[in-house]
């Protein structure tokens, strides 16, 4: 395969498994598209045309051409100028690596991460609560994202990568798509009685017996393990942590039990505030989960390519 095969592949499989509809998700790039002609000329040459087609502002091609061939891919959840210089020390001891993936955004991908946060007001209307409210309610959390990232060095490893000449790519939300719906649909189906059942059914998945193995697995963190989960929400994608104001209106929507990756000190509070109940599965669990998804199809596609760990990632097959 080349690179922009495996980078369309993901971008592809990434639509297919987002919590929206085919309809809606087009609908972000039509409404993308529709931005781009009303900029003026001077301001066009600085848009990023590659949202035109791809509704992951966070999944992108950083360094290397297109038709690169690519065999043995070095795959990580974080990737520093650390792991690129392993990428080139791998490569100097006969196991050329022609290729990087970042779960987690970098560069350009990392600068235009709150993009894809809209996907989390999707999901807020489609448990019933109104469209405008869902919009209002994330944007804020939108502007503190991008404010956040704006001072950040977004280039540093990308630069490292262009000086060694190693291609380099993330795929984040277009994966985190695969981890979201693929646990939702086994809650729906399993309908666990207790929050215990629930993290039972976590640590079906070899990603979470590996964490839990390193003390970093699924766990309880609001409510008692015999307590009814009742109705259950995944919220493992759309960037980063929503807006903290969100849990007043899911819980009005009926949404008893939340399942995520990680969940701060803040946003902890508001949530006990509205006695809901809270199950962390674990961040490089779930982030490991969504890729070996991915990669599960990938390698279906070309049976020759070679996936090496780095960084907290494990490759697990299925």
């Amino acid at each position: 395969m080349q690179l922009s095969d495996i980078y369309q592949f993901c971008v592809k499989e990434g639509m297919a498994q987002d919590s929206r509809t085919k309809k809606e998700v087009a609908k972000k790039i039509v409404l993308t598209k529709g931005a781009y002609r009303k900029l003026p000329s001077t301001e066009k040459k600085f848009f990023d045309k590659e949202s035109l087609r791809n509704p992951y502002a966070d999944t992108r091609i950083l360094f290397g051409a297109s038709n690169t061939p690519v065999k043995r891919i070095l795959v990580g959840i974080d990737i520093g100028v650390g792991e690129v210089l392993l990428a080139d020390r791998l490569s100097s001891k006969g196991k050329k690596i022609d290729l990087i993936i970042s779960h987690h955004p970098l560069g350009d991908a990392l600068a235009g991460l709150y993009d894809v946060m809209d996907l989390q007001a999707d999901l807020l209307t489609r448990l019933g609560i109104e469209e405008s409210i869902a919009s209002s309610l994330m944007k804020k959390r939108i502007g503190e994202v991008e404010r956040s990232l704006h001072s950040s060095n977004h280039q540093r490893v990308v630069d490292a990568a262009k000086s060694l000449g190693i291609p380099l790519m993330c795929c984040h939300t277009a994966a985190d798509n695969h981890v979201a719906t693929y646990l939702q649909k086994r809650m729906d189906k399993q309908k666990p009685k207790t929050l215990q059942r629930v993290v039972d059914l976590l640590l079906k998945e070899p990603e979470y017996k590996l964490a839990a193995a390193k003390k970093a697995g699924p766990k309880i963190l609001v409510g008692k393990p015999t307590c009814s989960p009742k109705k259950i929400v995944l919220d493992m994608t759309g960037g980063t942590e929503g807006s903290k104001e969100v849990f007043a209106r899911l819980s009005q929507a009926g949404v008893k039990t939340l399942i995520g990756m990680h969940m701060s000190e803040n946003h902890l509070k508001k949530v006990k505030d509205e006695h809901l109940h809270v199950v962390i599965a674990g961040h490089i669990a779930s982030d490991n989960l969504g890729l070996n998804l991915l990669f599960d199809k990938l390698i279906k596609k070309d049976k020759g390519l070679e996936i090496l760990e780095c960084s907290g990632f494990r490759r697990v097959k299925r």
